[in-house]
């Protein structure tokens, strides 16, 4: 017999709502969390495909409360189990997770509770959960429910496979009628179908939501002095940030000039020790970093719901990476910002590393996907919109709150401007690095033009009356429009395409994008802005972390910035007011009500 309430539809509703209150303070569900919870309620295995931040959580959490015995969750990091750990503890839910890194004392604590029915949720890595003693284990145990979070990790497809979690489909064979949810925010056609036929889930009910986070702005700017570009967006922002890179030589070199720089950050990269990484993780998730510059390698177990911007430095190789990656900003669902630097050469190297690839199967679905994100980082179209129509999500509407939208390219007759830059690639033996060309059509007199009697060329300083700035754009644009190309091969110098022919003979007309050098700072945006009181939520702030730092425990686990921002516009004055804030449930009222009721109250007579 499968693990299923014995009941009515609406008394799992009725249940399931009851629980969401009472236990985790929110007075409603999102879309889809109900019918996925009800599924699972019912004995169905599911698969789950909602946005970072979309509340993927709750849907396992909520059936593990009212199912009979043990829920397992299968999670591919030891920080994403101990902060979902902390933040259920925290909320009073009955939870514990099992590492290679506990002393055994611990562990034989955790089995003697889980044999005592003690525990509603255990989080586990997969190659703890397969070891046949450990399954052996689970069979004296009475569980009712198997939920698979970052269920792309199993499948070849994904973006972040993994070798371990291939192995999960087995669950199905020493447990058959025990239901099995995977959950995902980011998956393809084909790794969705992959992670059915990998985890047995053939007769699964799937759930998919909106790829869309409305609250997340997305911005692109030519990178162009990118360290330059960087600093002036910092200075704009306020609040915690990721910034991606490609590599861990450069982890190191940026996050070393922005410490010097006076930015609050570190790096991180899988190239520094075990402690090292925790210790920078656990600084920034506790609100003690305000900025980390990682590789990929910081991802899947930051479960930190305020950061307000994620930049890549450099451009990803797919849109699923790109929207993981920038889905882990506004997770609490509060205004956040992504910023893209792009540079043509970056992409001419993505394509040089999937080259390498020897599988010529996966070799054409990685430049594939390349292209995509490629064409993403072109778009002169609504970023939201291409975003979404990657993951078959149509949308006729623009989306308001991306940089195409807030600050629509204007087109002018680029033709002139174009031959100029033609020609000088041309005179130039199209045998020179961008910037090189930039510099001899801005007159500059250096050393190395002089060398080659380049500052003789008619194309020398016939572009002097605009900025590098907007040179180096409109070379991006000429890359783009297929009438120049980075030749990776001879250290990305600029070659002229078949194509350049007519619009250097006046042929034909070239239309352009006014180039973009900086970013609007105007934080106004479709989301409705928040009125509440900056200066308590500040005090507010304070309080939660002392007590995050006496419970040793990341901020965002005592309260979310949301409840916060509720605390400081609603201004509670009561319990059943304060038990009415978002995020509030009963045992937080029980253990942080008095605390925070009084600092309103004595901000309010102050």
């Amino acid at each position: 017999m499968s693990a299923s309430i014995q009941s009515e539809p609406a008394s799992f509703e009725q249940a399931a709502l009851s629980q969401l209150k009472q236990v985790f303070g929110y007075h409603s569900f999102r879309p889809g969390q109900q019918e996925v919870i009800d599924a699972t309620l019912q004995g169905k295995d599911s698969l789950v495909l909602m946005p970072t931040g979309g509340g993927k959580s709750l849907c396992y959490q909520i059936p593990a409360l009212l199912l009979p015995g043990l829920t397992v969750v299968v999670s591919p990091l030891i920080s994403l189990m101990k902060d979902q750990v902390d933040a259920l503890l925290a909320s009073g839910v009955p939870a514990a997770y099992v590492n290679g890194n506990m002393p055994y004392e611990q562990v034989l604590d955790t089995y003697k509770k889980l044999h005592e029915g003690q525990i509603k949720l255990l989080y586990l890595a997969p190659e703890r959960l397969l070891q046949p003693d450990f399954i052996q284990r689970l069979q004296h145990l009475q569980v009712s429910f198997f939920a698979i979070d970052e269920a792309h990790c199993v499948s070849h497809w994904g973006h972040d496979f993994r070798q371990d979690y291939c192995q999960l489909g087995q669950l199905k064979k020493h447990f058959p009628n025990v239901p099995t949810m995977g959950l995902t925010a980011t998956a393809d056609l084909a790794t969705r179908r992959d992670i059915q036929i990998q985890l047995n889930l053939h007769q699964s009910y799937v759930y998919q939501g909106s790829f869309d986070r409305p609250n997340i702005r997305y911005n692109q700017l030519i990178k162009y002095q990118p360290f330059s570009q960087l600093m002036d967006y910092l200075k704009q922002q306020e609040g915690s940030g990721i910034i991606y890179c490609g590599s861990r030589r450069k982890v190191d070199e940026l996050s070393q000039k922005l410490a010097q720089s006076g930015i609050s950050c570190a790096g991180y990269h899988a190239g520094m020790d075990a402690a090292e990484r925790d210790r920078v993780q656990q600084g920034f998730i506790r609100d003690n970093i305000d900025v980390i510059v990682a590789t990929v390698a910081f991802g899947m177990g930051i479960n930190k719901p305020n950061v307000r911007f994620v930049v890549h430095f450099e451009l990803p190789r797919t849109i699923e990476s790109y929207y993981q990656e920038t889905g882990r900003a506004g997770r609490d669902g509060m205004p956040a910002e992504a910023l893209l630097l792009f540079d043509e050469k970056d992409a001419a190297r993505c394509r040089k590393w999937i080259a390498m690839n020897d599988n010529p199967d996966r070799q054409a679905v990685e430049l594939q996907r390349f292209e995509a994100m490629h064409s993403l980082a072109e778009a002169q179209t609504c970023r939201r919109q291409v975003l979404l129509n990657y993951f078959a999500e149509y949308n006729a509407h623009t989306c308001g709150n991306c940089d195409i939208c807030l600050d629509p390219p204007r087109q002018f007759d680029g033709t002139q401007q174009a031959q100029k830059i033609l020609s000088c690639v041309y005179r130039l033996g199209q045998n020179s690095v961008s910037q090189y060309v930039i510099d001899v059509l801005r007159g500059n007199q250096l050393n190395k033009i002089i060398e080659q009697q380049h500052h003789q060329l008619s194309t020398f300083g016939i572009g002097k009356d605009q900025s590098d700035a907007y040179w180096h754009n409109l070379i991006n644009q000429l890359i783009h429009q297929g009438l120049l190309r980075v030749d990776i091969t001879q250290n990305a110098v600029l070659k002229l395409t078949e194509a350049t022919r007519d619009v250097l003979t006046g042929k034909q007309a070239l239309t352009l994008a006014v180039p973009r050098l900086s970013l609007k700072v105007s934080r106004k945006d479709k989301l409705a802005q928040r009125h509440y009181d900056r200066e308590l939520f500040a005090k507010l702030k304070h309080l939660r972390k002392q007590i995050a730092e006496q419970d040793q425990v990341p901020p965002f686990v005592v309260f979310s910035d949301v409840s916060l921002a509720d605390m400081a516009e609603q201004l509670p004055g009561s319990i059943s007011e304060f038990l009415a804030i978002s995020g509030v449930g009963q045992t937080k009222l029980e253990r942080y009500g008095e605390r925070f009721l009084a600092l309103i109250n004595k901000h309010l007579q102050s």
